[in-house]
């Protein structure tokens, strides 16, 4: 009798497209580890450490909000994958050309400046653990070349396996950071209520710390790695929701721990962090005084892990999105899990193209720093994904093109309508705070 359980010798390989198990297991998970070590990058720790610096404990219960909102994202986007056989893309393409123009300009600007900043910020922790050996640039290029050559000569497989022992890295120093520094367990679980600190922008400041928790576009990337394991009909689907929640019970952990260590090290001393990058090796230095130099190394190293993973997981996700996208253009049959499942796309050229774009030119930005115009642009588009994202799966999720069974209940509405509500808002911001004047 033929094996329908899924099984392979090689848990992280490829499952048969048909195939699906008997039942869930802790054994298939993947895709979630995937994107939980995409999603999480130095600016989603920096942004968690300086809200534990700003206001202590207090803002515990947003980091957590956050965790589930992109839970019911990512959710959805494997429940579309999984449901109607056909792709995100796919999906978009059948609401309009509006779609279309909306990707091709997001994609393109935002590859172009995103390689750049993946590339600094994984070169930042390199740099200094070497001092001396080459200047900042240079290991921003060897970063991006590495990240390039990694996933072009290996497929999902090899893939999924190196993330997920770099997340367990992550996972190992965040939570030995967070054991060093003592939380106070009282004062985290008060965290825990509802409750908005006083001062200025303070409202915005917690719905951007929601929002910022664990990844834009790579929630998107989420139904297509997905598709690439092997899952492609609705007998992964309590697969793909365990996975889903081990992704961000995942994220939770490394969030959490974070704002425990600004809690503890930064709040008290008033201590400020820069943003981005620069400000997880000011906290390497301030380790080193307060625990010694190994400690410091050791959180360099999941610093490290960290950025890495962000850059090889959009270099491979945002790839993937990019190859179905060139195809449904070029009229084949796009969308389909099979496709995905059998590596058609990573052998692709314009999977191959979209990751030397991501590599080569973003490489002059590292040098001369970015266009202040694409700055802006690029401020915008980005801003403007995640409602785009979240009300086109409310869109889609709620209409006859997927089967009645797997359609939104009133809870997926509920948290995909927050999750629109408070991009939008998050998006409003960020083009208000432009300087517009300066663009023209």
């Amino acid at each position: 009798m033929a094996d329908t359980t899924g099984n392979t010798s090689d848990a992280g390989a490829p499952h048969a497209p048909d195939s699906a198990p008997r039942k869930s297991s802790w054994r298939y998970i993947g895709p979630g580890i995937v994107v939980a070590a995409t999603g999480v990058g130095a600016g989603d720790l920096v942004a968690t450490l300086i809200a534990g610096s700003n206001f202590g404990y207090t803002l515990l219960w947003a980091a957590v909000l956050g965790c589930l909102v992109k839970i019911s994202l990512a959710e959805a986007a494997g429940r579309w994958h999984l449901s109607t056989g056909r792709t995100l893309f796919d999906g978009w393409a059948s609401l309009g050309r509006w779609t279309t123009y909306f990707f091709a300009v997001y994609v393109v600007i935002w590859g172009f400046s995103y390689g750049a900043a993946a590339m600094s910020s994984s070169a930042l922790p390199l740099q200094a653990l070497f001092p001396g050996v080459m200047d900042l640039e240079w290991w921003g290029v060897a970063c991006g070349v590495v990240g390039l050559v990694f996933v072009w000569f290996n497929k999902y497989a090899v893939f999924e396996k190196v993330m997920t022992v770099m997340v367990g890295v992550m996972f190992v120093v965040t939570v030995y950071l967070a054991i060093r520094v003592t939380p106070n367990l009282g004062n985290a679980f008060a965290g825990l209520l509802p409750v908005i600190p006083d001062g200025e922008d303070s409202v915005l400041n917690t719905l951007g710390l929601i929002g910022g928790v664990g990844g834009t576009i790579t929630l998107a990337a989420y139904g297509y790695w997905v598709n690439a394991k092997g899952w492609a009909n609705t007998g992964w689907m309590k697969v793909m929701r365990l996975d889903n929640r081990v992704a961000y019970i995942t994220t939770g952990v490394f969030v959490v721990a974070m704002l425990f260590v600004g809690a503890e090290m930064l709040h008290a001393a008033n201590i400020a962090l820069s943003g981005g990058g620069k400000g997880l090796v000011q906290l390497g230095d301030i380790l080193a005084d307060e625990y010694g130099t190994a400690t410091a190394k050791f959180f360099l190293i999941g610093f490290f892990a960290t950025s890495f993973t962000s850059l090889i997981g959009v270099w491979h996700g945002v790839s993937l999105m990019f190859a179905d996208f060139v195809a449904r253009q070029r009229d084949r049959t796009a969308g389909k899990g099979k496709e995905i499942a059998s590596g058609e796309h990573e052998r692709s050229w314009p999977f191959r193209a979209y990751l030397l774009w991501l590599t080569f030119p973003p490489i002059v930005l590292l040098f001369q720093g970015e266009p202040f115009r694409l700055v802006i642009i690029y401020g915008v588009l980005g801003a403007a994904f995640m409602p785009f994202l979240a009300l086109t799966l409310i869109w889609l999720l709620n209409s006859s093109r997927t089967p009645r069974e797997w359609r939104n209940g009133w809870l997926s509405n509920t948290m995909l309508a927050v999750a629109g509500l408070l991009f939008l808002v998050l998006c409003l911001k960020e083009i208000w705070d432009q300087p517009w004047g300066e663009f023209f």
